[in-house]
């Protein structure tokens, strides 16, 4: 299985993608790169190389205002099975709304598992398009968020969301 990489520039910042021969598996801010490409050599077993992925354009077309551009990107993000269904309840946010950890661990079936649907959300390796950045607190505050809670503002005011300088 091959591992390519590249990198992207974007209004947020530079951005670092990795696919496999069949989906994105990581995508992330290039000041946090380190980490989780230490995560992806854990799991493939080799670190990618420099080229082109296919999910590049579609990244690029989202951040240039085509808000739908990532829906049907394949990923495999790994992660615990737990992980997974809070990963892909994450996806299941609609573009340009927002959801509180509680009501995330609610759709689980799991109310009380606030806490580890945030240590999940935390856990991330595809920012962006398992939209971690839609999710914030009961209260309606951001709250952390990998790429910084200016980026997280960002982002979610470049879906339509109305959210307050703090």
């Amino acid at each position: 299985m091959s591992l390519i990489e590249s990198r992207l520039e974007t209004p947020v910042g530079a951005l670092f993608l990795v696919e496999n021969d069949q989906a994105l598996v990581a995508l992330g801010f290039l000041n946090h790169r380190e980490p989780l490409i230490g995560r992806v050599r854990r799991r493939f077993g080799a670190a990618p190389a420099e080229g082109r992925t296919r999910s590049a354009d579609r990244v690029a077309a989202y951040l240039d205002g085509d808000l739908c551009a990532l829906a049907e990107l394949q990923v495999d993000p790994g992660g615990t099975p737990f992980q997974q269904r809070v990963w892909a309840a994450l996806r299941r946010i609609p573009v340009g709304t927002t959801a509180s950890y509680g009501e995330i661990a609610r759709t689980l079936g799991a109310p009380a598992a606030v806490r580890a649907v945030g240590a999940a959300n935390g856990q991330n390796p595809i920012s962006l398009v398992i939209p971690c950045h839609r999710v914030i607190r009961s209260d309606g505050a951001l709250c952390g968020y990998a790429g910084g809670v200016e980026r997280k503002r960002w982002l979610l005011r470049h879906e339509g969301i109305a959210i307050a300088s703090s």
